[in-house]
């Protein structure tokens, strides 16, 4: 791709539901981007999509869209365990690839999706769009002006019923098969918590988790804990529990440091609380219609020569290495 050419135009492989409303509608929608081609397996699930949202053309082999000489970048939306797959055919075409988080299944296999990309000089993306949200946009500034002075402590604690921890269910319930997933529930969910947390902190100097099935209603675990330590001595400590009374629901990540604390939910609408000596407030944000948009503005302009890179794969391996230090 040339800098600065026209049109951005998307392919998205996997036009599931993910791409109903979180994203697909989106690449229409920021400037300099379109949406030229989607990808199923399902043909008359392909023909669909693409006649809903005003897509000119669908296919069932990601190859032939990969092909197709009107697409110049790829979205990659399937499950995890095929991310590598389908990234490693666009880099290999000379595409530029945005990839669905958690990048892959592992961190081996999202650094030969780094190394591919380093190697060959094409452009790759991680779809890690609470990047861009205000919320979290709000807390970094907060933390960088040093409101909360010196972090000390990190916490994140989300907690949901087994009936309700769908957050994103489909009919095949992949998310919680490993051999799609990677690992269950935290790895469709987690991904997200602990790539804003590198974004705010950095790379941790160590980190270990445990996995454990306590119910035993699926083969994924259903219950997770990670600590680690970044610089400065921030100590980080989370806990994912998938099988929770609903009673006992929570969705919360709350910054300690020695001026005070800020808390705040990933997938709630809750307000951003932040509790010093200087400021108790209390800040309620608005979602996007389309939360991606912002994320795929980012993307756009770095993909045309624009701007830097809005999540580098090298930033969503972070998070990943994260993921692998739990130990079942």
């Amino acid at each position: 791709m040339q800098a600065n050419e026209a049109t951005i135009r998307w392919g998205i492989i996997g036009c599931g539901d993910v791409c109903e409303v979180k994203s697909g509608p989106a690449f229409n929608k920021v400037p300099n981007s379109t949406l030229h081609a989607v990808m199923r397996r399902d043909a008359d699930l392909a023909a669909d999509f693409a006649r809903r949202h005003g897509v000119p053309a669908y296919y069932t082999d990601a190859r032939q869209l990969i092909a197709d000489p009107d697409v110049n970048a790829i979205y990659v939306a399937t499950p995890p365990a095929s991310h590598e797959e389908y990234a490693l055919l666009a880099i290999a075409a000379g595409k530029p690839v945005y990839i669905e988080k958690p990048l892959s299944v592992d961190a081996p296999s999202t650094r030969r999706i780094l190394q591919a990309a380093q190697s060959s000089g094409v452009k790759a993306s991680g779809a890690y769009y609470r990047r861009r949200l205000p919320l979290f946009e709000q807390v970094k500034e907060f933390i960088e002006q040093g409101r909360l002075g010196r972090i000390r402590h990190i916490s994140i604690r989300l907690l949901l019923p087994a009936e309700q921890n769908g957050i994103a269910q489909t009919a095949s319930n992949w998310r919680i098969d490993p051999r799609y997933s990677g690992g269950g529930l935290f790895h469709d969910l987690a991904p997200h918590m602990l790539d804003i947390l590198c974004w705010l902190f950095g790379e941790p100097l160590s980190c270990r988790g445990r996995a454990l099935n306590q119910a035993q209603a699926y083969a994924a675990p259903d219950f997770t804990s990670v600590e680690a330590l970044f610089a400065d001595d921030i100590f980080f400590t989370g806990v994912w529990s998938f099988n929770a009374h609903s009673l006992s629901r929570e969705d919360t990540c709350t910054i300690y440091g020695d001026k005070g604390n800020l808390s705040f939910a990933f997938f709630a609408r809750d307000p951003l609380r932040i509790n010093t000596e200087a400021q108790q407030e209390s800040i309620q944000f608005q979602t996007p219609q389309h939360i991606q948009q912002p994320m795929i503005h980012a993307v756009v302009r770095y993909f045309r020569g624009e701007a830097a890179n809005p999540c580098s794969l090298s930033d969503a391996l972070l998070s990943m290495d994260m993921m692998d230090s739990v130990e079942p």
